[in-house]
Order: C-alpha cells, then structure tokens, then sequence
C-alpha cells in the first residue's frame, strides 16, 4: 500500500532522514520506534506531504505521492494523527470533528462518521459542545483520532498517541487502534512506548539517527537482544 524507498529528507544542514525505506501492508499496522530526535516524526511528515524529501520517492497504492501537495495527500486517503494532537482549542469538539471532513461533500456520510466516532468515544458524545482546549489530555487524544478518521482514511499515520497519558488511558487508545485496525483501516504508527506498539503491530522498523537499523516482525524484535536492550528495559 505505501512504499517509501530511500528517501534523504534534509532540515536546512541538518540530514534528517538517510536512505530511508520502509514498506506498509494493506491491512496491517506497521510500528516504527526509536529514541527522540531519530527521524521518526519526520518520516510521518514526509508521507503527509509537510516535508519533501530531496531524494527518494514515495508511493502510494502505486501513484507517486512524493511531491504531492498535503491536502491532495488526504484526499488521496491519508490522514495523520499529530504528536501533541493538535486539536483546535478554541474550536468545539464538533468543529474539529467536522474539519476532519473538510474535504467531503457527501453530508450523510459525514454525519455517520460523526456518530460512528461518538459510539467509539462516548466521552467526546457527552462533550461534544465544549471547546476542545478544555478537554483532559486523554480526551484530547481521542478527539484527534476522530478527526482524523472523519477524512475516512485508508491509510492512518499516529504519532505518539500514548504520550503523556495515565497507563489506563494508554491501554484504551492502544485498545482503540487496534480495533480501528480490524475494521480495515492500515495504520503507521509511531511511538516511544516500544513494548505496547510492539505488542499490537504486525511489523516493526527500528529507526536511529534518521536511518532504519532493524526490521522484521513485531514479534521478532520483542524478541531481539538490541531492541529489549534498547527499547523494552530488558
């Protein structure tokens, strides 16, 4: 579905990402982990079309998106779930559902999606009149998942969506996203929490200082010495 071959992303001097590859399957979730400042967020931007990368290409259901423009990326059936989720806090809980949608005409649709995220997330239900910089960090969290799937998404990306929230709540997003995963939508997702991420995906990329240093399945590198080493406390 998505096919990233050896991109060079560059911010100003800086070489960001070097000769990057990596591969996400239809149906599958692909995690990539990796310390901070290892090009993991880059990568996510890169695909969305926030950065372009100066050599490589990416292809999306076999069309060259790398020089795309963003928004034509999520019409094309991308969305992204932002680190800090970014929602718009002086914006109602509906508002930013609804520019999740911005793109859409079809207003039926539209209000299905609505209810489908508010039978997900029957909190945001509850507070769906309530300005979004009001919600709790969790809430918060959930709201930017549901804007992100009202673009209806064949391809997800989530960056860091455990960050800063309670272990519980961390288990119910992670619970979360694999269910949206089991109802067909392929996600990409990046995350600090290694063993949860590893634990949920069919596939993993370990990223470090913008090149990917290991790759296999996600139960194989639960399994690997360097990654319990590196990134599961063992």
């Amino acid at each position: 579905m998505l096919q990233i071959h050896e991109i060079d992303v560059f911010y100003g001097a800086i070489h960001a990402l070097k000769k990057l590859s990596l591969e996400v399957e239809q149906g599958s979730i692909v995690t990539l982990i990796g310390a901070n400042g290892a090009g993991k967020t880059t990568t996510l931007k890169s695909i969305s079309g926030l950065l372009r990368p100066k050599s490589g290409g990416i292809m999306f259901k076999d069309k060259d998106i790398t020089k795309v423009a963003p928004e034509k990326i999520v019409g094309l059936g991308i969305s992204q779930v932002p680190e800090g989720r970014r929602v718009f806090p002086s914006m109602s809980v509906m508002e930013n559902m609804e520019m999740g949608a911005y793109l859409r005409k079809d207003k039926k649709g539209i209000e299905a999606d609505m209810e489908n995220v508010f039978t997900r997330f029957p909190r945001l239900k509850e507070r769906r009149k309530q300005l979004a910089g009001t919600l709790s960090g969790g809430e918060q969290q959930m709201l930017a998942i549901g804007r992100a799937l009202m673009a209806r998404p064949q391809l997800l990306l989530m960056d860091e969506p455990s960050m800063g929230l309670a272990p519980l709540l961390v288990k119910e997003i992670f619970s979360i996203i694999k269910d949206i995963n089991e109802r067909g939508t392929t996600i990409l997702l990046v995350e600090q929490n290694a063993n949860m991420a590893l634990s949920i995906a069919d596939k993993a990329y370990v990223i470090e200082t913008g090149e990917i240093v290991l790759k296999g399945s996600a139960q194989e590198l639960m399994n690997s010495p360097e990654v319990k080493k590196a990134y599961l406390g063992g």
